[in-house]
């Protein structure tokens, strides 16, 4: 039985990876760039980058909700790809969508601290309470769901399954790397502070790793506050 399920399994997981690449494939591709250089500050300048990035994490944690759109890419040591990507986040609650605009494809994940549900790939809709799994299960990439969205606006992810988190400034100050949970974030590039409308200045371009496991991120468009995503990202009560 147990051997079953098994090949159970896989059969899904090779059957998502192939429609997840074949998606992925369709998709505009997002361009590489270096990562900024870390610098050895003083403790005066290393204290006033710690007290401005705290500024900044209060911010955006006081914004009601908070969605953006760009593009991301993926890969696994062995496939990959990239595609257009919405994601609207209200507290917990997350609704993200990734689609090939050319062959009109997506799968959309929503879900929260209760479970998601994945839909849009072959064999039907799929739900678990663990998101993280569930994608691995699905499609064979690696992405840190509960931690992507705190990390894409600059943030340190928290709560109950967040790790400590080391972080590293540029010469200006500025939020260049974090780490946490295994996982290392470069800070590519950063609104203008004057183009932040609506609110705190955020990310435009992020990488991040762990061990064979990549994402690279561009944000289009970021919008802080924007009262349609909390209404979209509510979890599922059961999943």
């Amino acid at each position: 039985m147990n051997r079953c399920r098994d090949r159970a399994a896989t059969r899904w997981r090779l059957c998502g990876a192939a429609a997840a690449l074949a998606l992925l494939a369709a998709c505009t591709s997002v361009p590489v760039r270096p990562p900024g250089q870390v610098a050895a500050l003083d403790p005066a300048a290393l204290a006033a980058a710690e007290s401005a990035l705290a500024a900044h994490e209060a911010a955006v944690r006081a914004l009601p909700s908070l969605a953006f759109a760009g593009r991301v890419a993926m890969s696994n040591g062995r496939d990959g790809g990239s595609g257009r990507i919405e994601w609207r986040q209200a507290g917990a609650g997350y609704r993200v969508t990734l689609s090939a605009p050319v062959t009109r494809q997506s799968w959309q994940l929503q879900g929260g601290p209760h479970g998601a549900r994945l839909e849009g790939l072959a064999g039907g809709a799929r739900e678990g309470a663990d998101v993280g799994e569930l994608l691995w299960q699905a499609t064979g990439f690696e992405i840190p769901v509960g931690a992507l969205a705190a990390w894409a606006a600059g943030t340190r992810a928290e709560g109950p399954d967040a790790g400590p988190a080391e972080v590293h400034f540029d010469a200006a100050g500025r939020l260049v790397r974090l780490e946490q949970d295994g996982w290392t974030i470069d800070y590519l590039q950063w609104q203008p502070a004057d183009a932040a409308v609506a609110g705190p200045a955020l990310p435009t371009r992020i990488n991040a790793a762990r061990g064979d496991a990549r994402v690279r991120l561009v944000v289009d468009s970021w919008l802080p506050g924007d009262a349609e995503a909390g209404a979209d990202a509510g979890p599922p009560e059961t999943p």
